[in-house]
């Protein structure tokens, strides 16, 4: 693979922003050196909270009133010198993520009952000392890759309001993107947060399955969804994996514990990495948009001259699709059937009610028996076969288009969304049907600047290679620099 020159850097030519904040390491740092207060940084992210209402829309729900008691409270046990990992920092979740005295609306309309505990991954941000400030806008039922919905309106993309940031945790990544908040939890059943990861010029992990406990559910979405961390470095996301890791007493899936931020600071070591532009599988007919393909390209050119073997290669998936849609849509059916008021959801939302009702049972129970044999089929692209050493890494395009326009899937029927989304979005979801973790990275920007992100995919539990390849590529690129435009001036492009 022919290299790429070390100066060139794909980017908007404006120069970068200032920052708007520290990120979450930093915040950290500062809060335990006593050069800022809890108080100051939580007061400070709700207000941007607020004053980015009319134009991001990233935030479902505000603590305002329990963020800035605890934030007082984090400064007394500071000043009294205790020290956790994230104690004092404000940190934001995802909407379907359960907080004690908050509804889990999820992305849908109607009146919903609070929480009556912590989920699983909030009670270990706590535990941390984390100061959770909100629940940031999902689609509903987080099945679509854009964040837009009658119950919450439309969250736009930070580096262009005429955009979305993608789905279903665009909130977080809007929220994280523009400097609202250090860092946001998400979730992943489809791409989930590594798309809108790529479409907002971040970092987002997809952990393995168990990594992050996703109680009060016990295996969400059939096995598909997990939780993970957006940010805008790889040593802020793996700080808020390393917080909200480990098991519920009751979860299914108990992978052995990781140092994410141990391995953010390891060098990775030489590895073989395999290229795939093209998509697993597409059900229409759409090439990867060029500028996407150039990007990855370059990105690829960037980790030879890093010093990886690098070469073309494609896993055999198989049809590793004929599992993914009853598990999605058998997931979708069983938190659709719990909401009080069926008739608020959307026609689609109803729709693959219907086909995840009718695909459910026997059907997703052999769906989820073929896990083994697709474990095994994938895997030979990372085992040893005849005497050859398997690859370390997958790269892949994390979406095949930059972000599209906002309204850009309104008043499509429910197949036709499915088919805008598989145009769109087809490299991700293989990976929540195996329940292996991935990491979006960013890859550059469009001539018109929207940003584009690329996957780095790993084997069963291969999260720390991933994160220390990531952290070293990011070393390289700096892709940490650009920020985008004020909110006042994140027009259309």
């Amino acid at each position: 693979m022919s290299s790429a020159d070390p100066t060139e850097r794909t980017g908007p030519t404006r120069p970068a922003e200032p920052p708007v904040q520290p990120g979450l390491t930093d915040c950290a740092r500062e809060l335990a050196e006593g050069l800022t207060t809890s108080s100051g940084l939580v007061a400070g992210a709700l207000a941007r909270i607020e004053a980015s209402r009319s134009t991001l829309n990233a935030f479902r729900q505000l603590r305002t009133e329990a963020a800035l008691r605890e934030a007082a409270e984090a400064d007394r046990r500071l000043a009294a010198g205790e020290r956790l990992p994230l104690l004092g920092v404000p940190v934001a979740v995802k909407d379907d993520t359960d907080v004690a005295g908050m509804p889990t609306y999820f992305g849908c309309d109607g009146a919903l009952p609070p929480a009556t505990a912590d989920s699983e991954a909030v009670r270990r941000l706590r535990a941390a000392g984390a100061v959770v400030v909100g629940k940031t806008n999902s689609c509903e039922l987080g099945q679509w890759a854009f964040t837009e919905g009658p119950a919450f309106g439309v969250t736009r993309n930070p580096w262009s309001n005429e955009h979305t940031p993608g789905g279903s945790s665009g909130g977080s990544a809007a929220a994280v993107a523009a400097g609202l908040v250090p860092a946001a939890l998400g979730s992943d059943g489809a791409g989930s947060i590594r798309i809108p990861a790529a479409w907002t010029h971040l970092v987002g992990i997809k952990p393995q399955r168990g990594r992050i406990s996703v109680h009060p559910h016990s295996d969400a979405f059939q096995g598909l969804t997990v939780n993970g961390p957006l940010a805008r470095t790889v040593a802020d996301a793996a700080l808020l994996l390393d917080a909200a890791a480990g098991p519920h007493p009751g979860d299914p899936h108990r992978p052995p514990a990781v140092d994410a931020s141990a391995a953010a600071r390891r060098d990775p070591g030489r590895l073989r990495i395999g290229l795939s532009l093209r998509p697993p599988l597409t059900l229409t007919r759409n090439e990867p948009h060029p500028e996407v393909l150039s990007a990855v390209t370059a990105l690829a050119e960037a980790l030879a001259r890093l010093g990886h073997h690098v070469e073309e290669a494609r896993p055999r998936y198989g049809l590793i699709g004929l599992s993914f849609v009853p598990r999605a849509t058998a997931g979708i059916a069983e938190l659709a059937a719990l909401h009080p008021e069926p008739g608020l959801l959307d026609p689609r939302t109803r729709s693959a009610l219907r086909t995840g009702t009718r695909l459910g049972g026997r059907i997703v129970r052999a769906a989820r028996a073929r896990e083994v044999r697709q474990h095994a089929r994938v895997g030979a692209f990372f085992d040893t076969a005849r005497g050859e050493r398997g690859y370390d890494v997958l790269l892949t395009p994390t979406t095949a288009a930059p972000p599209p326009r906002v309204g850009a899937f309104d008043h499509l029927s429910a197949w036709r969304t499915d088919l805008a989304m598989t145009s769109a979005c087809p490299y991700a979801w293989p990976w929540n049907v195996l329940g292996w973790p991935g990491i979006n990275v960013p890859a550059g920007f469009t001539r018109d600047g929207l940003p584009l992100g690329a996957q780095l995919l790993g084997p069963s539990r291969s999260e720390a290679r991933l994160i220390s390849l990531a952290a070293q590529l990011e070393a390289d690129r700096r892709w940490y620099e650009y920020r985008p435009p004020p909110l006042s001036a994140a027009g259309g492009r």
